[in-house]
């Protein structure tokens, strides 16, 4: 059984707080719009996030890997080589991005109208 990062193991109250449960953080959404353009390695990742931390970039993985949205691909090399792609139930989300990168630009463009830019 997965575990459940809620308090409670109580059933969501709806489908919106399910969604977000899983892609609802600061950089996971992020995260998930940079590997639809493929797999990357953390450090990849790192470079496309320079704000996150690379701590909070790690427990965002395995939180996403855990949520079966990405998988995590490990190289037995040296140095290790570590790959992140999306599954395909991580590719589902998809236009669910989209919308949000489509929104966030209007809410952009209307921040800068109010500050007259």
């Amino acid at each position: 059984m997965k575990k459940s990062r809620r308090v409670n193991n109580c059933h969501y109250g709806c489908s919106v707080e399910a969604a977000l449960d899983v892609i609802g953080n600061k950089w996971k959404g992020v995260i998930l719009f940079h590997l639809l353009d493929g797999t990357k390695r953390f450090n990849e990742l790192r470079r496309l996030i320079p704000s996150v931390t690379q701590r909070m970039l790690t427990l965002q993985l395995r939180e996403l890997e855990s949520d079966e949205v990405i998988q995590r691909k490990v190289y037995p090399q040296v140095p290790p080589k570590v790959e992140y792609s999306l599954t395909q139930y991580g590719r589902s989300l998809k236009p669910v991005i989209f919308a949000l990168r489509a929104w966030g630009t209007r809410i952009m463009d209307k921040q800068k109208n109010l500050k007259g830019e």
